[in-house]
C-alpha cells in the first residue's frame, strides 16, 4: 500500500460520506421529500432546509470527491477493514437519515400499502387508492402518481411488509425500509467475504462498503435495487456452499427472488451457469446443475407470479421503449422523430441498444478477468494467449482452475453483463449500477474498474437533486443541461472506450509477443 494514497483516501472517504450524511439529515429539500409526520422514526437531526442549489452543490461535491476517493483506494491497494465496526456504524448512521435522490421509497410504501389493503398494486395508481386520500399512497409525488408498480412480487412483498410495519404514518414505513436496505448492505459484504479469497477482501471495502458513490445512490438513496442485487450475491454463495445438485436447486430459488425483486437481476443465474461451464465441470453434471438451477428458478417464480396475478409486468411492458435524457439515445430519439417518427424511432434504439449491450458485454469479458482463472476452460470467447504467463507460474500466485473459481467466475460474468446492460439501456438511472458494484470486487484490477466508476459518477450526478419537486428555475435549467447535454457525450465515450480497447486487444494478441529489445 502507498501510505500518502491511503491517507487521501481516507480522507476523500469521510469527507463524502459527511457531506452525504449531511443532506440525509437536513430538512424537506430538493432531494429530500418531506416525510412528516415522523411517528416513531427519525426526524431532522440538522435543524436547517437547505435550497435546492445548496443541496446540488453538496451533492456534486460529495459525488466527485466520492469518486476521488475510490479512484485513490484502487491505485494505493487498500486493505480490508479489520472489523465491523465502521460498516456497522455507517449503517447505523444511515438509519438515522430520510432517504434522498429521488422519491421511489415513497412509491416502495405506496404500493405497499396497496398491497396490504386488499388491492392489486400492479393494477391500481396511488392517486387512485381510497379516493386518494390515504394518509400514505396520497403523499407519492410526480410523475409516479397515476403510475401502477414497475416491481415484480418478491419486491412487492417487501413493500407490503414495510408498509404494514409502518401503519399509517408514511414515515415509520420508510424506516423499515431502510432497515431492510441496511441490512442488505451489510450482507452484499459478509458474503462476498466469504465467496472471495482473502487477497480481494480490500476491493470488497474500496469498491462497495466504503464506495461513496454506492453508500449515497443505494443506501442512503433507499433503492430497492440494492436488495435485489444482495439476493444475486447470495445466489452465488448458496451454490459455492452447497456444490452438487441440491445446492443448484437452492440456487435457483434465490435467483428467482433476485429476478422476482426486478427481473434484470435474474441474470445471476447466467453468470453462475458460465462459471459452471468454465471451470471444467463434465456435461453430465453441468446439465444436472443447469436443470436443478432452472427447477428451482421457475417453482418459485412461478408461484409467486401466479399469486401476483396476470398484470405483474403490465407497467414495465408499457415502458419498456422509454428513452431517458442522460443517455446517448435520447439525441438520436429527438432527431429520429422528425425523420422517421416517434414509434418507428423507438424501435429501432430498442434493437440498437440489444445489439450494442451483446457487443459491450463481450468487449468487456474480453477486456477483464476474475481473480480465479483457468486459460484452459475459457472455451467459448478466449485464446490462451489472452492470458500470457498463464500456468503453472499464475497458479503460484492464487490463479488456479478448479470449484473455488465457481463464485469469482460467476461474478465476473454477472458483473460485465450487467455493466454492458446499463451502458447500453436506453433509459438508465444509476441505481441500476448496484450489481455491478456488488460483484465487481471478483474481478482483477483493470479497466472495467475504470469504466464502472466514470458511469456511475455521471449518473449520480446526472440525477441530483433528483426530484421534479423544490427547485428553482435556475438549478433546474442548470441540472437539466447537464443530464441531457452532458453526461449522454461521457457514455457515448465510454462505448468507445470499451469497444475500441477490445479493438486494440485483439489487434495485439493478432501481431503476437514482441521480441526482446523492441
Amino acid at each position: 500500500m502507498a501510505p500518502g494514497l491511503t491517507r487521501a483516501h481516507r480522507l476523500c472517504v469521510g469527507l463524502a460520506v459527511a457531506l452525504l450524511l449531511l443532506v440525509g439529515t437536513t430538512g424537506p429539500n430538493a432531494a429530500t421529500p418531506d416525510l412528516a409526520p415522523r411517528g416513531w422514526g427519525p426526524g431532522a437531526l440538522v435543524p436547517i432546509t437547505p435550497g435546492p442549489g445548496a443541496v446540488t452543490a453538496v451533492l456534486w461535491t460529495a459525488y466527485l470527491v466520492g469518486a476521488l476517493a475510490v479512484l485513490l483506494g484502487l491505485r494505493a491497494g487498500v486493505g480490508a477493514l479489520r472489523t465491523w465496526a465502521l460498516p456497522v456504524g455507517l449503517g447505523g448512521l444511515a438509519l438515522l437519515t430520510a432517504p434522498f435522490g429521488s422519491g421511489d421509497h415513497l412509491n416502495y410504501l405506496a404500493y405497499g400499502r396497496i398491497l396490504v389493503g386488499g388491492g392489486n398494486p400492479w393494477v391500481e395508481s396511488p392517486v387512485d387508492w381510497a379516493g386518494g386520500t390515504d394518509p400514505v399512497t396520497s403523499r407519492v409525488e410526480d410523475p409516479w402518481t397515476t403510475e401502477p408498480s414497475v416491481y415484480g412480487p418478491f419486491g412487492t412483498l417487501l413493500h407490503g411488509l414495510a408498509a404494514l410495519l409502518g401503519g399509517d404514518s408514511l414515515r415509520q414505513g420508510v424506516w423499515v425500509w431502510q432497515v431492510l436496505i441496511v441490512g442488505a448492505w451489510l450482507a452484499v459484504r459478509w458474503v462476498l467475504r466469504r465467496v472471495l479469497d482473502p487477497c480481494a477482501h480490500g476491493r470488497v471495502d474500496v469498491l462497495w462498503t466504503l464506495n461513496p458513490l454506492v453508500f449515497g445512490v443505494g443506501v442512503l438513496g433507499a433503492h430497492i435495487d440494492l436488495i435485489a442485487a444482495a439476493l444475486a450475491v447470495l445466489a452465488v454463495a448458496v451454490v459455492v456452499a452447497r456444490p452438487g445438485v441440491v445446492g443448484a436447486g437452492l440456487g435457483g430459488v434465490v435467483v428467482a427472488l433476485a429476478g422476482s425483486t426486478k427481473f434484470t437481476y435474474a441474470v445471476v443465474g447466467a453468470g453462475i451457469v458460465a462459471a459452471w461451464w468454465l471451470v471444467g465441470l463434465r456435461w453430465g453434471e453441468l446439465l444436472r446443475r443447469f436443470v436443478a438451477l432452472g427447477g428451482g428458478f421457475v417453482l418459485v417464480a412461478g408461484v409467486l407470479h401466479a399469486w401476483a396475478g396476470p398484470h405483474v409486468y403490465d407497467q414495465l411492458m408499457r415502458s419498456r421503449q422509454a428513452v431517458s435524457l442522460a443517455t446517448p439515445w435520447r439525441p438520436l430519439l429527438e432527431w429520429g422523430r422528425e425523420v422517421w417518427g416517434n414509434e418507428q424511432t423507438r424501435v429501432a434504439i430498442s434493437l440498437g441498444a440489444a445489439v450494442l449491450a451483446v457487443v459491450l458485454a463481450w468487449c468487456l469479458l474480453r477486456l477483464s478477468r476474475p481473480r480465479t482463472f483457468s486459460p484452459d476452460a475459457a472455451r467459448f470467447m478466449f485464446a490462451p494467449e489472452m492470458f500470457p504467463g498463464d500456468g503453472e507460474p499464475s497458479r503460484a500466485k492464487g490463479l488456479a482452475p478448479g470449484p473455488d473459481a465457481v463464485a469469482p467466475v460467476a461474478l465476473w460474468v454477472t458483473a460485465c453483463l450487467s455493466l454492458a446492460f446499463s451502458l447500453a439501456a436506453p433509459y438508465s438511472l444509476p441505481w441500476y449500477d448496484l450489481l455491478v458494484w456488488a460483484a465487481l470486487p471478483a474481478l482483477l484490477p483493470g479497466l472495467v474498474d475504470l469504466v464502472a466508476l466514470v458511469r456511475l459518477t455521471a449518473l449520480s450526478i446526472a440525477y441530483v437533486p433528483g426530484r421534479v419537486l423544490g427547485m428553482t428555475p435556475e438549478v433546474e435549467e442548470l441540472t437539466l443541461g447537464v443530464r441531457a447535454g452532458v453526461v449522454p457525450w461521457v457514455a457515448l465515450a465510454l462505448w468507445a472506450l470499451v469497444i475500441g480497447a477490445c479493438v486494440r486487444n485483439g489487434s495485439a494478441l493478432r501481431r503476437g509477443p514482441r521480441r526482446a529489445g523492441t
